[in-house]
């Protein structure tokens, strides 16, 4: 439960750090993560919102958003395997209310953990598709993401707010247009044309 903050206390110098430390140690959980995977040649692809920096900063570094999730999809069939080699590795494998976690430590809270999400598998019963498989993927140097049209039929499956914020990003710098509109079928390409049309929503 967090505390009701009526004042600024935290400024300075110990301010600056906490905000780029913020950033830093989501970066840092990622590359720990995906070392272990690339490491025990598991396949697995990361998604959510760092897999849209990944395409965003091919098109303009400026328009780069923050994430405070790190998340990664993968087979089902491979859960056991890399549980043996993310426990190996310090993480603390946890399941709650149907998510499929790591943490760093007994101690970290679900809002630091690597998120897991299954190829093949609705993450909820209201969207449209299940989610797509690890192959065909992209390499960002270090790891495996999905091409920019899969993440962006995810994006649109998935249609949260935050999905609906990547995707108003992806449009901003041109990475998808109205031209995308036919490669996807209905609902997806619906909500696509919504965003087109109302980019200020």
């Amino acid at each position: 439960m967090y505390e009701t903050m009526t004042s600024i206390e935290i400024t300075g110098n110990a301010l600056w750090t906490r905000m780029e430390r913020a950033v830093e140690k989501v970066q840092e959980r990622l590359r720990r993560a995906v070392a272990v995977l690339e490491a025990a040649s598991i396949p697995y692809a990361v998604v959510g919102g760092n897999a849209v920096r990944v395409w965003v900063a091919q098109a303009d570094e400026a328009a780069v958003r923050t994430t405070k999730d790190v998340d990664i999809l993968m087979r089902r069939t491979d859960l056991e395997r890399v549980i043996d080699v993310m426990q190996a590795a310090g993480f603390v494998y946890r399941q709650a209310a149907g998510l499929t976690m790591f943490l760093e430590s007994a101690e970290a809270k679900a809002r630091d953990a690597v998120h897991v999400v299954f190829t093949g598998e609705m993450v909820r019963e209201s969207d449209p598709e299940a989610n797509p498989d690890v192959e065909p993927h992209e390499r960002a140097d270090e790891f495996r993401t999905l091409p920019l049209e899969t993440l962006v039929r995810m994006k649109l499956n998935s249609y949260r707010l935050k999905d609906r914020v990547h995707l108003l990003d992806m449009l901003e710098v041109g990475l998808i247009d109205e031209t995308w509109l036919p490669r996807f079928p209905d609902p997806l390409r619906a909500r696509l044309q919504d965003l087109l049309d109302n980019p200020n929503q």
